[in-house]
């Protein structure tokens, strides 16, 4: 059965008669006498002519609006498998983040580079998994709504700075943002990833109230310190002791604890990858399938000929070079 997407366009059917009818009508110009029989026959030729091209832009118009309503049909239902979990992603962007101390390899990149690596390594691997990213610093924001398309958070993941939220860190603010996205989902296991490198500096909400409203509304949380544990880091070049002060343990595995999580801690990129694989061991992988009923959408066909119809009307006879007559 065709329907239409948007069947209000088609409201602009008589907008053409309306413009006609309400600009001036052109001034009249002197009366031509012609004497000559078939001089009037060229002018009714003309008339009819005019009728006929009149009636092929009605028809293109006609097919105009069609094109612009959408006519659709719905096509065979298709199976879309999926895991049955909906995973958040929360990072922190705060300025501590920008400090080098992870270890990548034979380098020494910062927090942030680490981070992002090894969230972009672990987003490709979550085909079937609803995922979505939230960047909080002073503030928390939805980068990422929940979505299937994992390509699309992995480059939102990539695009993120530092201090795009802010400078300071609001991990509460986080939890309640991811929570509220999450709780509206009907998958059968909520999961929040949170990583940070520091405590809560900023925002409304304390992370202990926010880990009480996560554990109500079903979400799990996993919590990751971020940071090196009494390593040295390099500082405008030069090798400092990292403090490990910074970053609050006790209350990321107080939050992890409360929900059913678990707290990880990641001195280096190998501790950081490990405890995605850790997680991603521990979620329960609940493979079902739903059906997916797409439609098919016709408007290219009307909006085609509409186009045919146009090209029709154009003065192709102008577009010849005229013949000189040599006397």
């Amino acid at each position: 059965m065709l329907t239409f997407a948007w069947p209000w366009m088609f409201l602009l059917l008589p907008l053409p008669w309306l413009v006609w009818k309400l600009l001036p009508p052109a001034a009249p110009g002197a009366a031509l006498r012609l004497p000559q029989r078939i001089e009037l026959a060229r002018v009714s030729s003309r008339i009819a002519t005019s009728r006929a091209r009149v009636a092929v832009a009605a028809l293109a118009w006609l097919l105009l609006v069609c094109a612009a309503a959408r006519p659709q049909q719905p096509a065979p239902p298709q199976a879309l498998a999926h895991t049955g979990r909906a995973l958040m992603l929360a990072v922190d962007t705060s300025g501590s983040m920008a400090i080098e101390d992870m270890r990548y390899g034979d380098q020494v990149v910062s927090r942030f580079a680490a981070v992002k690596a090894i969230a972009q390594r672990f987003i490709a691997q979550r085909a079937g998994d609803d995922v979505g990213l939230i960047l909080f610093g002073t503030h928390a924001y939805l980068l990422t709504p929940m979505t299937f398309d994992i390509d699309a958070v992995a480059k939102q993941m990539s695009g993120a700075a530092i201090g795009l939220a802010g400078r300071e860190t609001a991990i509460g603010d986080a939890i309640v943002l991811a929570v509220k996205h999450l709780a509206a989902l009907p998958a059968r296991a909520r999961v929040l990833v949170l990583l940070t490198d520091g405590v809560n500096t900023a925002g409304n909400v304390a992370p202990q109230d926010a880990a009480k409203l996560a554990k109500a509304a079903g979400v799990r949380i996993y919590t990751i310190g971020v940071g090196s544990a009494g390593q040295s880091i390099s500082v405008f070049g030069m090798q400092m002791q990292a403090p490990d002060n910074d970053l609050d343990v006790q209350a990321l595995t107080q939050i992890a604890d409360a929900t059913g999580g678990r707290f990880f801690r990641a001195a280096d990129v190998d501790q950081l990858a490990d405890a995605y694989r850790t997680i991603d061991a521990l979620e329960p992988l609940a493979r079902g399938e739903s059906m997916l009923r797409p439609n098919r959408e016709w408007y290219p066909w009307p909006l085609a000929l509409a186009l045919l119809l146009g090209c029709s009307l154009l003065p192709w006879r102008g577009l010849r070079p005229r013949r000189t007559v040599r006397a």
